[in-house]
């Protein structure tokens, strides 16, 4: 698979606790992301996290996993990501998407690169 140099970097912010037909949507939206052959897609798990309502999500001692922000963030061309993001809304019922452009320095092994 090839990215080009100048493509786009995809970022969903959601919860723990979201949910897409039985599953954690941050799986359900890397597992659609594998079936459209997107370049790749990452999971972050965040310690801490305030959205739009306001509320503290945390990891601390007395709030242990009381649904902690996940980031997913996926790099591809622009019109994979737009097709992505038009294929997921269905799933997606709150969170934040952004979209940006970036220069792919490096996608696999080097050229030349002995196995």
């Amino acid at each position: 698979m090839h990215i080009p140099k100048d493509a786009m970097l995809l970022r969903i912010f959601l919860g723990e606790n979201d949910h897409w037909q039985g599953r954690p949507l941050y799986e359900a939206l890397v597992l659609k992301a594998r079936e459209m052959h997107l370049g790749g897609a990452t999971v972050l798990r965040g310690p801490m996290g305030f959205g739009h309502s306001s509320r503290l999500h945390t990891a601390k001692i007395l709030r242990l996993s009381e649904d902690l922000p996940f980031v997913v963030e996926i790099v591809d061309t622009e019109e994979k990501i737009r097709g992505f993001v038009e294929a997921i809304d269905p799933m997606m019922g709150s969170g934040l998407i952004t979209l940006e452009k970036v220069q792919v320095l490096q996608y696999g092994p080097p050229p030349n690169h002995a196995s």
